[in-house]
């Protein structure tokens, strides 16, 4: 733990800077001119923030070499330099509502009025400056050390959105026009879809992309890179954020900027507001904090500046920063912890995949033990050894993400993770499922435990049968007990069958929540067990002796002998749950059974076109790719699933338990059911975050309303809803011309049909 500042001499103080100032330098050169992620945001900035408090109790120990004092690093060699018409100036930070205050305070104190702050997303990308002389680009450079940058104007030729020549007329001699380069998060999970598919490193996060993407050299590439450098450059986009040399602006405030910025065909944010206050100002930052993940591309904070442009000259600045703009941090979704093993886990689909083990760490509001690495192939291409210090991401509710090793801190005991051949859970050997898959399976479809309750818990989950009491420990209990012997559900065929009298024996180990170990009685040294569906109930005595009184029983010296064994609520509730769960609607039986590619949205076309599990069993390959939303691959999937003997013993045994696989009174294959609505007969794709849904619950939504949810967008689309976050889809549709609508409208939409779009 590092010791308090406050106790700390001069020359223990001198020392301490020297170590900050040269842990802070090396993380600036593998961020800056290594695209390198050495050490995570939340530990940078406290190192930045011991430094800046050490200097303010010791002022001698601050050189002019200090971090405090400079922006970003050196420049590479890479590219030619440019030198800035103007400095770019970093901005200080605060990480609180309190730190701000304060922070507008101060400004409202030097300033002697009032203030209106300018309120905008600060994007996680790369800083960017363009020159323009009379109109025309000259000059596209990165940041570097502030004064000299890289020249990178030829790639960013390549950049769709940033005008060569500005729009319009009266345009400065000279203008330095600041923004960020980045890649939206959509874009940015396509690129690393399409990097691992061509086995190239993954990247580690979209800044890292975007700085790799825009420093590449095109010397020495062939036609084929060259080629994939300028499809990465195509993808990357610009937001104007400010201007540097420009000596008489025609405006008095920043938001007036932006105006004149976009009348040039420059982008500037759609995200910015100014507000009357700093209140108001707090206000904007709660917002997007509680909405980081909303918009179109990765934020780690808000960025608040003063709108008046005559006081950021009264203001000033410092070496570094500006007095007149903050940035407020919100709390860090990219930590670093120590890789302690990655275990391979197997899935409802055999799918062997492995998953790291770390250091519990706090991120993104949560603790995190766990992540997924995919298959073996990502684990390669992320070039993460077992006892690395790792870079892991976590934002929001989404699940961890190992981002890669901070190869610098490797010390040479780390070991290289090796796939297992054998499942883990029955020994089975893994394969690809078909030639050139990447992903390996266990075979062992039938009866691998892993995989028998991974199918239960998808059976019992909200997009099937919806069965509250059948989650993940039920389906584990059901599938893997220690008492009895044998699982209970061998396969998911006996679920109909299920009785008081099979759950109340079952037993199963306990495990620890944090290492997944078993746990052991520390008195016995035996594994510790549990009954999920047992309740004991009152004393048992021997047989002619329930009757006598307690004084009766203590005389004759009889004991209790064991207390009695009774269903729990737990179990009472599953077989209730159970038994309602046999007439829900038929289409979601489909999605239950596990047949690969059927979903709710195809579940529901083919349960409305064939009426019953006999007809769809009873249907050739042509009828069924002929429904419409099917097709030839979800067809070949039905007929694959039925030509095994144990799926079609899991549909006989549920129809003979009484679960309802039809729709009463269907007239028969090729009757469509009409369920009518207020979107009947509409066609409607739904892409990016729409506030209020979920990627599932809006295509729900939709077909709960009589439309087809789509997955593309097509000529026959009639609306599409797109939110933050949207990509290609929502270029395809402005295109074909479209109509493009909110998640606001589209609640109106689904609720209330077109006409209220209108209304």
């Amino acid at each position: 733990m590092d010791a308090p500042l406050e106790r700390l001499d001069l020359p223990a103080a001198r020392t301490e800077s020297e170590r900050l100032a040269d842990l802070i330098q090396g993380a600036r050169d593998a961020y800056y001119g290594r695209d390198e992620v050495r050490v995570d945001d939340a530990t940078y900035d406290a190192w930045m923030r011991r430094l800046e408090a050490l200097e303010r109790l010791h002022p001698e120990v601050q050189g002019q070499d200090s971090p405090t004092l400079s922006v970003g690093a050196a420049s590479s060699t890479l590219f030619a330099p440019v030198v800035h018409a103007e400095r770019m100036l970093s901005l200080d930070n605060v990480f609180s509502e309190e730190e701000f205050l304060g922070w507008a305070a101060r400004v409202e104190r030097d300033a002697g009025r009032a203030v209106r702050y300018l309120c905008e997303l600060k994007i996680d990308g790369l800083a960017l400056s363009l020159r323009y002389e009379r109109g025309r680009l000259v000059s596209a450079a990165t940041r570097g050390d502030g004064r000299v940058g890289e020249d990178v104007t030829e790639n960013v030729r390549d950049i769709g959105g940033i005008p060569t020549e500005l729009r319009g007329s009266g345009h400065p001699a000279l203008v330095e026009v600041r923004g960020e380069v980045f890649f939206t998060v959509e874009d940015f999970a396509e690129l690393n879809d399409y990097q691992a598919s061509v086995g190239d490193r993954l990247f580690a996060n979209p800044r890292n992309a975007a700085s790799g993407s825009l420093r590449q050299k095109r010397e020495g590439k062939n036609e084929r890179q060259l080629e994939a450098m300028v499809q990465r450059l195509s993808r990357l986009r610009l937001t104007v954020h400010g201007i540097g040399a420009w000596p008489d602006p025609p405006v008095a405030t920043q938001s007036e900027v932006y105006t004149l910025l976009a009348s040039w065909g420059l982008p500037v944010s759609a995200h910015f507001a100014v507000r009357d206050d700093a209140e108001g100002a707090a206000e904007f930052i709660r917002h997007f904090g509680a909405h980081r993940h909303d918009v179109e591309h990765e934020i780690d904070g808000i960025v608040v500046k003063v709108d008046d442009l005559a006081l950021h000259a009264e203001l000033g600045q410092t070496s570094r920063a500006p007095r007149w703009a903050i940035a407020y941090k919100y709390p860090p979704e990219q930590v670093n912890t120590r890789l302690r093993d990655v275990v391979v886990s197997v899935g409802r689909t055999g799918r062997a995949t492995p998953f790291a083990v770390m250091d519990p760490v706090q991120v993104a509001g949560s603790v995190v033990r766990q992540a997924t690495l995919h298959n073996q192939d990502v684990v390669k291409a992320k070039g993460v050894l077992i006892g690395d210090t790792i870079v892991i991401r976590k934002a929001g509710d989404v699940i961890p993400e190992v981002l890669g090793p901070v190869v610098e801190l490797r010390d040479g005991s780390e070991r290289e993770f090796i796939m297992p051949e054998a499942c883990p859970e029955c020994g089975a050997t893994l394969a690809p499922a078909k030639e050139g898959d990447i992903d390996l399976r266990c075979p062992n479809t039938r009866t691998c435990p892993a995989q028998v309750r991974g199918r239960v818990e998808h059976i019992g989950s909200r997009g099937a049968l919806d069965i509250e009491a059948l989650g993940e420990v039920t389906a584990a209990a059901l599938t893997q007990p220690v008492v009895p012997a044998h699982p209970v559900l061998e396969t998911e065929a006996a679920l109909f069958d299920l009785t008081l009298e099979q759950l109340v024996p079952i037993e199963v180990l306990v495990r620890d929540a944090e290492t997944g170990a078993v746990r052991v009685d520390e008195q016995t040294g035996e594994p510790v067990r549990r009954a999920p569906f047992q309740k004991l109930g009152p004393a048992t005595y021997p047989p002619g002796t329930e009757d006598w009184d307690a004084a009766t029983r203590r005389r004759a010296g009889v004991r209790k002998t064991h207390r009695a064994v009774l269903p729990s609520e737990q179990a009472v509730k599953l077989l209730a749950e159970v038994e309602r769960a046999k007439t829900k609607d038929f289409w979601r039986f489909l999605v239950a059974l596990n047949i690969r590619h059927v979903g709710p949205v195809a579940a529901r076309a083919l349960a409305d076109w064939f009426g019953s599990i006999t007809a769809i069993r009873a249907s050739s390959r042509e009828e069924l790719a002929a429904v419409e939303g099917v097709g030839p691959t979800i067809a070949d999937a039905i007929i694959d699933w039925f030509e095994v003997d144990w799926h079609r013993e899991i549909v006989d045994r549920w129809v003979a338990a009484g679960a309802r696989l039809e729709i009463p009174g269907h007239p028969g294959p090729g009757a469509r059911v009409v369920h009518g609505g207020v979107l009947e007969g509409l066609t409607v794709v739904a892409t990016g975050s729409l506030d209020g849904y979920s990627r599932e619950g809006a295509q729900e939504a939709i077909i709960a309303a009589g439309g087809k949810a789509a997955s593309s967008v097509s000529k026959k689309t009639d609306f599409v809803a797109a939110g933050p976050g949207a990509g290609s889809k929502l270029a395809k549709a402005e295109a074909l011309g479209i109509r493009v609508i909110d998640a606001a409208q589209f609640r109106l939409l689904v609720e209330e049909g077109p006409s209220a779009l209108d209304g």
